[in-house]
């Protein structure tokens, strides 16, 4: 499994990913065993970028597919179905038809940011997408208050991160939920540095968490960090081949 971490505020978004590898092995001296989770590699990219459209990608879920790393399959999207004028928007849905025409039913997920110019103004678009359930939602914006919303959304083992952040509700004597009040993060008040270090905060502090947890370590390795901004974008941290 994996853990991505996108957090957008009014500054810029911020993509964040672990680089752990893990398959799942069944023994072969004992029949009908559970498959046991192996990590077969710390050194995995999950967090990657388009250059020419100022686009970031993340992934998680299944993403060895046909027996090959997902780097492969984003190289090959870049060069053979992306061009330099297209949209967020357009990259998501070319992205939902690359792996639904080879991989429909991969429970792999995807989130896809960037900037449109609409007018004047550079607007933030941050989209979920899963190829097997054929999804496709925006994460970032409201239909409701018909407006950009700004926060953080994760995906892959994110249980630790769900206990820290969200609601949680206690029954009372009555047999009524009630919910525990907990301080809020001010998304829109957040600085660009903040973001970023709230994104590495929360793969790390699942890293760790994950240590002392009786589970398997699905979470590890090196973590990435990708800044799309309204001038460009660059990774603040990326592991380097040597």
């Amino acid at each position: 499994m994996s853990l991505i971490v996108t957090v957008y505020v009014p500054s810029g978004i911020v993509m964040a990913s672990d680089s752990r590898q893990t398959v799942s092995l069944q023994r072969q001296d004992i029949p009908n065993s559970t498959p046991i989770p192996i990590v077969s590699s710390d050194y995995v990219y999950k967090t990657f970028l388009l250059s020419k459209n100022n686009v970031g990608i993340s992934t998680f879920g299944e993403t060895f597919l046909g027996g090959i790393p997902m780097d492969f399959y984003i190289q090959k999207f870049e060069e053979e179905i992306v061009q330099p004028h297209d949209t967020v928007e357009e990259i998501t849905n070319k992205l939902l038809n690359f792996f639904r025409t080879s991989f429909p039913n991969a429970d792999t997920s995807f989130h896809i940011a960037g900037y449109v110019k609409e007018g004047k103004s550079s607007v933030p678009y941050v989209y979920h997408i899963n190829i097997k359930r054929n999804e496709k939602l925006r994460v970032n914006y409201s239909t409701e208050l018909r407006k950009v919303v700004y926060g953080a959304s994760w995906g892959g083992e994110g249980d630790i991160l769900n206990e820290i952040l969200n609601p949680v509700f206690i029954k009372n004597p009555n047999g009524n939920f009630f919910e525990v009040p907990k301080a809020p993060i001010l998304w829109d008040a957040m600085p660009l540095q903040d973001a970023i270090d709230f994104a590495v905060y929360a793969i790390q502090t699942t890293i760790d968490t994950m240590r002392f947890q009786a589970r398997p370590k699905t979470v590890g390795g090196p973590i990435d960090v990708l800044l799309i901004t309204m001038e460009g974008s660059k990774f603040i941290r990326r592991k380097e081949i040597r």
